[in-house]
């Protein structure tokens, strides 16, 4: 996601010194002053952009999971794509891993896109992203997701679509940390994110900047599991920070000073090196 150039002073403001106080209360008064909200409830059924246009549905029959409609676009830039879905079956006994993946905006880096990936024993993983569901011909702004102007989605996609989206076409630096959780635990968080996929696909919501957006959703999904894990506060709505919030909670996989952590955590470089190996999950996290 870019955030629209008409918020570039914005962007200035935020990326300074200033305090989350003062940074809010002008996303806020953008917001208001804005106009053209949406009055209509929130609906699935829109001319939708064509790579947000099929909701991923999945059905658990004991400990097996059946996905539809994961997505795996092969891009030639950022806007042109071959569109791509596959459907997977995949078990809960083979899922050991999650990961957290923060992709910080370049325009205002304390505010981040968020995700997560599940990893199984085949060195597969499945990536979920929390985004708005963008009409045809429409674009992020930053005032726009706090003024009801898009439907919230889940996609469910292969690495090789949301990882290298980022990494290679909108040129943003990508970061990947091992999650510290049991194999249980990881299972218990992949059927509640898949859960609220599939009531997203009966009963739309409405995306919001500040309370149902990428970052709201992952907090919410991990306090389910363990109840109060994640407090809701300023590392949570400025999510380019929210990264250092998993490592002051303990939520890491790693015991390393937290610039370190955050360095090694990058994967813009093996990801690029990676680029047409099909084991590409494999392959930025050597």
């Amino acid at each position: 996601m870019q955030v629209a150039g008409c918020h570039g002073w914005l962007a200035q403001q935020c990326r300074g010194a200033w305090s989350f106080a003062l940074c809010l209360s002008l996303l806020i008064v953008t917001a208001l002053f804005a106009g053209g909200c949406k009055t209509l409830d929130p609906s699935n059924q829109r001319d939708w952009a064509p790579d947000q246009a099929l909701l991923p549905q999945a059905t658990l029959e004991g400990d097996q999971v059946h996905i539809r409609n994961v997505r795996n676009c092969r891009y030639l830039s950022e806007d042109e794509f071959v569109l791509d879905y596959y459907d997977k079956t995949v078990r809960l006994s083979d899922l050991q891993t999650v990961d957290f993946v923060m992709v910080p905006f370049a325009e205002v880096p304390s505010l981040a896109h968020t995700m997560l990936s599940f990893g199984f024993a085949d060195d597969y993983h499945l990536a979920v992203s929390v985004e708005i569901r963008r009409e045809r011909g429409e674009s992020f702004a930053i005032w726009k997701g706090l003024a009801r102007q898009y439907e919230l989605m889940y996609v469910v996609g292969d690495e090789r679509d949301l990882i290298k989206l980022r990494t290679h076409h909108r040129l943003d630096d990508v970061y990947v940390y091992r999650a510290k959780a049991t194999p249980e635990q990881a299972r218990a968080l992949l059927v509640d994110v898949l859960g609220r996929a599939n009531k997203l696909a009966v009963e739309p919501e409405f995306y919001h900047g500040l309370w149902n957006n990428c970052t709201t959703n992952i907090a919410s999904h991990i306090n389910r599991i363990s109840p109060n894990r994640v407090p809701y506060g300023v590392q949570v709505l400025l999510p380019g920070y929210s990264d250092r919030l998993a490592y002051d909670l303990g939520l890491l996989e790693t015991d390393a000073p937290f610039p370190f952590a955050r360095q090694q955590a990058r994967v813009n470089e093996l990801a690029y090196r990676a680029r047409g190996d099909e084991n590409f999950s494999a392959a930025i996290r050597r």
